[in-house]
């Protein structure tokens, strides 16, 4: 094919209810060449059936099972490591891509010498329910600038190894996504958002994201133990965060 690999990267934990929405949203893709790489952190419920079943019908889709449960982490640095793509992206389990999103994302990035992109991102219910609700993503953002409005979501990725080079996402327990971002903005001037909503974040009761306590210690984490900012410098820009993220929500 004349289309460049991408290898999608999906850490799967106990991840039954929603799971198959998730790669179902990767094979309606119009753009068809790409690998779906679902790492499975020793999930104790259906997820492996699940991803196994749809393995036997599609050889896109590869399954990879760790020995231990490790955290997401591991298992995105895992499928980075097996990654035979040229590009690679992210979905998390319980994500939907829109059928046009790989197809859009890497005409735009091969178009303009791109090495990373991401998409704004529309908020679902659970029950899958889309909203009219809209993370939008700006035209660019550096280093500084993510410092202070963590705005790109994970499912949003699309790196080009081609340029940004290899890497991997820090051994940390949450908020090893955005550590990737920043840690890719040191060398990368920018990321570049592509302002369509390609992708439909699920807003889980009990998921880590949901809950926003967690999501401000997790970004204060990152600041002081991930970046090793001083305090005064994690205090201004955290407080531009608190900001961005009440305007995220409204």
């Amino acid at each position: 094919m004349n289309e460049p690999l991408v290898s999608i990267i999906t850490p799967v934990y106990n991840a039954e209810k929603f799971l198959e929405d998730t790669i179902k949203s990767i094979i309606k893709q119009s753009y068809e060449n790409w690998e779906l790489i679902l790492v499975d952190d020793c999930s104790k419920d259906s997820s492996s059936d699940i991803i196994k079943e749809y393995k036997k019908n599609d050889d896109r889709i590869k399954y990879i099972k760790l020995e231990k449960n490790s955290g997401a982490s591991i298992s995105r640095n895992t499928g980075i490591k097996n990654a035979k793509g040229r590009f690679i992206a992210f979905v998390d389990s319980d994500d939907l891509w829109e059928e046009t999103k790989l197809e859009k994302q890497v005409e735009y990035m091969l178009k303009n010498d791109i090495g990373f992109s991401f998409t704004s991102y529309r908020y679902m219910r659970e029950n899958g329910e889309k909203t009219n609700k809209v993370a939008k993503a700006p035209f660019k953002i550096d280093y500084e600038g993510l410092l202070k409005n963590t705005i790109i979501g994970c499912s949003t990725v699309l790196i080009d190894r081609n340029i940004v080079g290899d890497f991997e996402m820090p051994i940390v327990k949450r908020g090893q996504d955005t550590a990737t971002w920043l840690k890719i903005l040191r060398s990368e001037k920018y990321a570049y958002g592509i302002e369509e909503a390609l992708v439909n974040y699920r807003i889980v009761g009990n998921s880590l994201s949901s809950n926003k306590m967690k999501a401000l210690k997790r970004t204060w984490n990152t600041y002081r133990n991930v970046e090793g900012l001083s305090l005064f410098k994690s205090v201004y820009v955290f407080c531009f965060y608190v900001c961005n993220a009440i305007k995220k929500r409204l």
